[in-house]
């Protein structure tokens, strides 16, 4: 068995592959949800992998948002027209690991190759995350995240701020808000992608916290969830007091703040490591800042939790298939290949090998709070609030916190109201799902 990880090692892998299938094409389908420039890394990849070798040809297809994409491939599956890969969010690792004859966990994709794991040359806390309990992998994770604050500095200029000083609490964050929209240097303060995973998920666990019982349901299935608690309420009363006088701007449910914040409208937002391609696309004069905490929190900032997504395999396809997705993940393990990734998008790299390159070649050096997102992910050992949350329903249950937060954002009902709602209706959620 040869030793997956070190790049020599895959290397040869991938032409061993390579030369088993010589006079046939394998096609391998791969779903995605990838847009803008995170779409073009996705087709740049997809293009050399191809041109690497001559025996399978991989066809990314683009299936929506991640929702969209998660519930494409539930729908392909049942009628028997699954891809042989599919880009699940990281909401969705409960859902698939719930369907476990739907699915081959990646490590027998790449047992059944020759190979073996190494998880050693991995990032740790996103390998464990898509990995079961005994650590074995279920997934290959292709574009993970961590939430990061960004700031238009020409805004923060225009306001009278330091430009380089981004703000590292959320007080400070409603403080600049503030005076970002009272100088009229934007139209609007603060805005946030992804409210339930940056405000409530990494919320937690940065400020070392629980989200749920059964350490946010890693430990188990019978969870309760304990968003309620006061930390969370003054966090989001807060928000809503901003959205009065439009201080505070809502996007939507995904990443659709991310357009506010590019047209300018906006001086701040937190969003995805991921994001960073389109800002850079922009032209816009940006900052990067480390993900804000609740300065009343003990011991924060923790670690914040991995969001973006990983590659799933669906089971029923033939050897040859299996062979072709095996080569791929040996092609996107290459310590060239995760640099790139890395570097082009801002989502992490997968290995330590192209971490410790790309720190090596001086690019954080040159592109000043690059490294925030690995350092915000890695600086800390995971606590029992820090290492993930993972529910077999968590799209529904993110589905109804979302509800309660726009009848929150709307004046209907205050953050307490909101959270004790979500709360009840997400606990009932979960036992149902459950069975119970």
């Amino acid at each position: 068995m040869k030793s997956f990880g070190f790049a020599a090692g895959v290397a040869a892998t991938f032409m061993t592959l390579s030369s088993t299938s010589a006079f046939a094409v394998t096609q391998i389908s791969w779903w995605h949800a990838m847009t803008g420039a995170n779409a073009e890394v996705v087709d740049k990849i997809s293009k050399d992998f191809n041109a690497s070798q001559s025996d399978y040809e991989l066809v990314p297809v683009f299936k929506g948002t991640y929702p969209e994409t998660l519930n494409a491939g539930i729908a392909a599956y049942r009628a028997g027209q699954a891809p042989d890969i599919i880009q699940v969010f990281d909401v969705g690792t409960g859902v698939m690991m719930a369907a476990e004859g739907a699915i081959k966990p990646a490590a027998d994709v790449l047992t059944s190759a020759g190979m073996t794991f190494d998880k050693s040359q991995y990032l740790p806390g996103i390998v464990g995350y898509y990995s079961k309990p005994d650590g074995t992998m279920l997934s290959f994770p292709y574009n993970s995240s961590s939430p990061i604050l960004y700031y238009n500095k020409d805004i923060f200029k225009k306001a009278g701020l330091d430009v380089d000083s981004p703000p590292k609490t959320w007080n400070e964050v409603w403080e600049d808000a503030k005076k970002i929209k009272a100088s009229g240097a934007a139209a609007c303060g603060y805005t946030s992608t992804w409210l339930t995973w940056i405000h409530l998920e990494n919320f937690a666990a940065w400020n070392d916290v629980s989200w749920a019982t059964q350490q946010n349901g890693l430990a188990g299935g019978d969870v309760e969830l304990k968003i309620n608690a006061p930390i969370f309420v003054n966090h989001f009363q807060a928000l809503a007091d901003l959205a009065k006088d439009g201080t505070f701007k809502y996007g939507g449910r995904t990443s659709e703040a991310k357009q506010i914040f590019l047209a300018g409208e906006c001086g701040i937002m937190t969003e995805s490591s991921g994001g960073l391609g389109d800002i850079v696309k922009s032209g816009m004069n940006y900052g990067i800042g480390q993900l804000p905490y609740d300065s009343d929190a003990k011991g924060a900032p923790q670690n914040t939790t991995p969001g973006g997504a990983s590659l799933w395999v669906f089971a029923d396809k033939s050897d040859e298939e299996y062979k072709g997705v095996a080569a791929f993940i040996a092609y996107l393990s290459k310590t060239e290949v995760q640099e790139y990734l890395h570097q082009k998008s801002g989502y992490l790299p997968v290995t330590l090998a192209a971490y410790e390159a790309t720190k090596k070649s001086g690019f954080y050096d040159k592109n000043v709070g690059r490294e925030t997102p690995i350092l915000q992910m890695t600086g800390k050992t995971p606590t029992d609030n820090s290492k993930g949350v993972r529910l077999p329903n968590l799209p529904q249950v993110r589905d109804i916190q979302n509800e309660e937060f726009e009848k929150m954002l709307a004046g209907q009902q205050t953050a307490q109201q909101a959270l004790d709602n979500a709360v009840t209706r997400g606990n009932a959620a979960i036992k149902e799902a459950l069975g119970n």
